[in-house]
């Protein structure tokens, strides 16, 4: 199978530092390009990871005939323009979560790149590694029996006023860069999505994003619960609970690519580690979504996902305006 030639638009840290790793000298990705509004900076970064070309400007990326997908790094109130552009371009697209600011503007993305008949896809990597695999089908086995509450923590501590994540309009805050993969999260394993959410938020008095902030995801006979912040004590930790059993995962997100991950179930019957990998989730993601374009496959993650989770947020920022239960 011929290595899809991929595009980077933005020389991003999370690309160099966690992206880049991972999907270099894959068999199905070929990185082509990559751009930036500064030439000099493409230039540099391409040499020192060693992809094939540099762009001062993403348009020229995206006007380059050979490239045939990009990955989207870009703050995120950037996002939705610049697939809109590369589905212009007939360019597929991986762009990072959170898809967009709003569940409207998902569905603008996933319309506008139907209508161009490109790919789509929201770059949960967590989604493929091979723990999450496990877990749900544990989850699902019936092992755990019902599932009554997912409780999630992710946080980190970052009060830079210049980086992204504290810039309100740009998108930034804990629920728009972290607690989206509780919510994903929650969604995944409980295979439906929430009735109803509430949330609990606490915003910075200087940047206005929200830096504590905490939901609670009705699905019905059970709840998904999550608290997530940008100002406090760098973790994370998913724990499903069911009528049998329970079980949680050590680094259930940014799970290292050279060690495996553990999983800890515990039944009546007794307790039990899940030793699952290594494995690079980002590799993963990246070589299945090019699995897809070349084999003309649907990707392993529908663009619909990416809407749906967006509602959950619109939902909880309504929650926080509101003072009470939204419906989704």
């Amino acid at each position: 199978m011929e290595p899809v030639q991929w595009g980077i638009l933005s020389v991003s840290k999370h690309y160099s530092l966690r992206v880049h790793p991972q999907i270099k000298g894959s068999p199905l990705v070929s990185l082509a390009g990559i751009a930036s509004r500064d030439f000099r900076k493409a230039e540099e970064t391409a040499r020192q990871l060693g992809i094939a070309k540099s762009y001062g400007s993403y348009e020229e990326l995206l006007q380059d005939p050979r490239i045939e997908a990009v990955y989207v790094p870009l703050p995120n109130h950037l996002h939705v323009e610049w697939i809109c552009k590369a589905a212009d371009q007939g360019k597929h697209v991986l762009c990072e979560k959170p898809l967009s600011l709003n569940a409207q503007e998902a569905e603008k993305a996933l319309q506008y790149t139907r209508s161009k008949e490109v790919r789509l896809m929201e770059a949960f990597m967590y989604r493929f590694h091979p723990q999450w695999n496990h877990v749900k089908e544990v989850v699902h086995s019936g092992e755990l029996g019902e599932i009554r509450f997912i409780h999630i923590a992710y946080s980190y501590t970052n009060k830079d006023p210049q980086n992204i994540r504290n810039k309100l309009e740009a998108g930034g805050g804990a629920i728009l860069d972290i607690g989206c993969y509780a919510i994903s999260a929650c969604r995944f394993l409980m295979g439906k999505e929430p009735k109803r959410v509430l949330a609990f938020v606490q915003r910075d008095p200087e940047f206005k994003t929200d830096c504590l902030s905490s939901g609670i995801l009705d699905f019905g006979s059970s709840r998904g619960v999550f608290t997530v912040s940008t100002q406090a004590f760098p973790g994370q930790r998913v724990e499903v609970v069911g009528t049998n059993g329970k079980l949680w995962l050590e680094i259930p997100f940014n799970m290292y690519g050279d060690v495996p991950a553990r999983v800890e179930i515990t039944t009546s019957i007794g307790q039990r580690s899940v030793f699952l990998g290594p494995a690079e989730q980002y590799r993963i993601m990246f070589e299945a979504f090019s699995r897809s374009i070349r084999e003309g496959t649907p990707v392993p993650t529908p663009p619909e996902d990416a809407v749906a989770n967006m509602k959950v947020i619109d939902a909880l920022f309504r929650s926080e305006q509101r003072g009470g239960w939204e419906p989704v």
